[in-house]
């Protein structure tokens, strides 16, 4: 069994004495895993960091085996936000979160390239805290868990959705969420209108929603709880003054 082709570098663990394995976000493959030999060397640590783009061949001799991986670097962005805690909080969030919750070896390309965007625009706190809630949502609908912004669940509207039903995922206009509004979740313009802005502590909000529906709908069925990491995110964002 072989393949080759490109992947995000999502976590690496130590293997033996001067080895690997490596665990990579794959256009055609998924979330998929190999063994590096000699991945701990000086020469191929700087290139296994989370977040950068390598040029991956995986080799098995059966295609249950975890297989080895042939890596070269492709695209380092690792070395790039090292010296920005808030950039780097957003990828190691980002790779986490992709790591906890996509099942192996099942593609998923949207979420692929999603993560491709957000990564590519970490230099810039402007945008990238918009896109990272966005690419949750995306990873939800990949999942199979997609929100519904597109019209009220409650009367068909499709103007002023202000709101999202933490029980259908479905969105809710103001007027219909009136009368229950400490029961809803505020639902952010920037989720439904790729050119909307946003304002103070609608980043908070969107990772509200987005938290609360992979905790309820992908994460806990399964045992498992949003990664530490996502949690330093919050943090980082919060003494920024980003969210």
């Amino acid at each position: 069994m072989e393949w080759t082709g490109k992947g995000i570098v999502l976590a690496v663990r130590p293997h033996g004495e001067t080895s690997a394995i490596v665990e990579l976000l794959t256009e055609d493959h998924g979330r998929h895993a190999g063994l590096v030999r000699g991945g701990r060397s000086r020469t191929m640590r700087p290139v296994l960091q989370p977040g950068n783009t390598v040029m991956a061949t995986w080799r098995a001799r059966l295609a249950d085996h975890l297989g080895n991986y042939a890596i070269e670097a492709d695209k380092s962005r690792a070395g790039i936000v090292m010296d920005d805690p808030l950039a780097l909080a957003g990828l190691n969030a980002a790779s986490a979160l992709a790591s906890l919750a996509l099942p192996e070896r099942e593609q998923h390309t949207r979420v692929y390239s999603g993560l491709e965007i957000l990564l590519d625009q970490l230099e810039d706190p402007e945008i990238w805290p918009v896109l990272y809630v966005r690419w949750e949502a995306g990873l939800l609908k990949d999942l199979g868990y997609g929100l519904d912004f597109e019209k009220c669940a409650a009367t068909g509207a499709v103007d002023d959705l202000t709101h999202i039903s933490p029980r259908s995922g479905r969105a809710v206009s103001r007027e219909a969420a009136e009368p229950y509004i400490d029961k809803l979740l505020p639902l952010p313009a920037y989720l439904r209108d790729p050119s909307a802005g946003y304002r103070l502590g609608e980043i908070a909000a969107g990772l509200a929603m987005t938290g609360f529906f992979l905790e309820r709908r992908v994460l806990w069925p399964i045992d498992k709880e949003l990664p530490e990491a996502r949690v330093r995110l919050i943090r980082a964002l919060t003494d920024a003054g980003r969210i």
